[in-house]
């Protein structure tokens, strides 16, 4: 599902030059769920923001699917990241001026889903993660753990094929964390591909793979 081969990037500010990939070749098949670990500022984020889409390498190629996607331009991105990636962020992005039911459906109206149908499927999605009481709150109204519920189905509400996830326990204490990464596992037995960034070795041990980084190389694969 994914192949990248020989990503570099490279961040220069002012006189610093900063070398955040260093040829990476990396490989996640259709279903896999993997864990990217590594030391802070070892290039996880940027590995997943490229991933994503959301950044391009300075060289090399990205495979998502049997498209090159390294050189897309930006509507092409956004257009694929809409239709086959979903995100789950360590301090959830939800937009605070809207409920819980609004963050949810905001990616089924980038997507145009009629009205009748974006109801049905947060309705079916909240039943899901067991938040339907809170439909009407807005996030700053609730916990932590409800925060992340809430992040996760939005990004899932689409289907998408790839999640990927930065740190998605990070903010979250031990119990909530656990639900969280229940949730994710849920997700990929049900097939969805998940690339996940964490430094937790607890939530590591619930992916398939582990991948590490250091100082923007892959230095082993389990």
């Amino acid at each position: 599902m994914i192949r990248s081969v020989a990503l570099r990037k490279v961040f220069r500010h002012e006189n610093v030059t900063t070398v955040a990939l260093n040829n990476i070749d990396f490989q996640v098949r259709e279903g896999e769920f993997i864990a990217v670990m590594g030391p802070s500022g070892c290039g996880k984020t940027t590995l997943l923001n490229i991933l994503g889409l959301l950044d391009n390498p300075d060289s090399g190629e990205y495979y998502l699917g049997d498209m090159d996607v390294s050189r897309f331009t930006e509507k092409q991105r956004c257009n694929l990241r809409k239709e086959k990636i979903g995100f789950i962020f360590q301090n959830f992005n939800l937009i605070d001026e809207l409920t819980v039911f609004e963050n949810i459906e905001l990616p089924l109206i980038y997507l145009r889903v009629q009205t009748k149908e974006r109801k049905i499927r947060v309705y079916e999605l909240l039943d899901k993660l067991g938040i339907p009481a809170r439909k009407n709150y807005f996030p700053l109204q609730l916990s932590g753990g409800q925060q992340q519920r809430v992040a996760i189905a939005r990004a899932i509400i689409s289907n998408p094929a790839l999640i990927l996830a930065d740190e998605p326990t990070g903010a979250l204490d031990s119990a909530r964390g656990e639900d969280v990464m229940n949730l994710l596992t849920k997700l990929n037995e049900n097939g969805t591909t998940i690339v996940m960034v964490t430094h937790s070795q607890r939530d590591a041990e619930y992916s398939s793979r582990i991948v590490n980084l250091f100082d923007g190389k892959i230095i082993e694969k389990n």
